[in-house]
């Protein structure tokens, strides 16, 4: 299999996507690591974006932090390694997705391998933002959770706008 120059210049740059939000997030993590105290309350702008640190041992919400050790490892660790692989191929491999779906998988990819990294390394994921702008107000989060939600608005925009870009169904030429 021959991979054009074109294509090796795609493969590297999403690549390098995913890995500027990969080094986003766990950059951020180990200023916060050490630099504030365990649930430290900073307000950066009034109450509307306050810092603290919150170590999260399972997933969004908290969600699966009472399971047992072997299903907590099956469930949080590979089954996401796994899935996150997966895209990863999808987007390298496949050549008929537009841009802003490759960019929003990307993006997807880097912050779930950020959170990956801490629940392997560190046996938690490190949240530390809370954001409250009247009607927008969010639960604990960090740099990882803002890469997933970015490419999952980008996928899902351009889903809406463009009818004939889908990640499961193959453009036709």
């Amino acid at each position: 299999m021959k991979i054009t120059v074109t294509r090796k210049i795609k493969i590297i740059l999403i690549l390098s996507l995913v890995l500027l939000n990969i080094s986003c997030d766990q950059v951020s993590k180990n200023v916060v690591r050490q630099a504030i105290e365990p649930f430290e309350r900073i307000e950066v702008f009034k109450d509307n974006l306050v810092l603290t640190k919150v170590e999260n041992t399972g997933a969004a919400y908290s969600l699966g932090s009472d399971l047992g050790p072997i299903l907590k490892i099956i469930l949080l660790q590979i089954l996401p390694a796994l899935v996150l692989l997966f895209l990863l191929r999808q987007i390298l491999i496949k050549t008929n997705y537009s841009k802003e779906t490759i960019i929003g998988f990307a993006f997807i990819i880097g912050g779930g391998i950020g959170n990956l990294f801490d629940r392997i390394v560190y046996g938690s994921v490190t949240d530390f933002l809370i954001l409250d702008l009247g009607i927008i107000k969010t639960e604990i989060f960090n740099m990882a959770d803002v890469s997933i939600m970015v490419g999952s608005i980008l996928i899902l925009i351009t889903a809406l706008f463009n009818k004939k870009d889908s990640f499961f169904i193959e453009k036709t030429q």
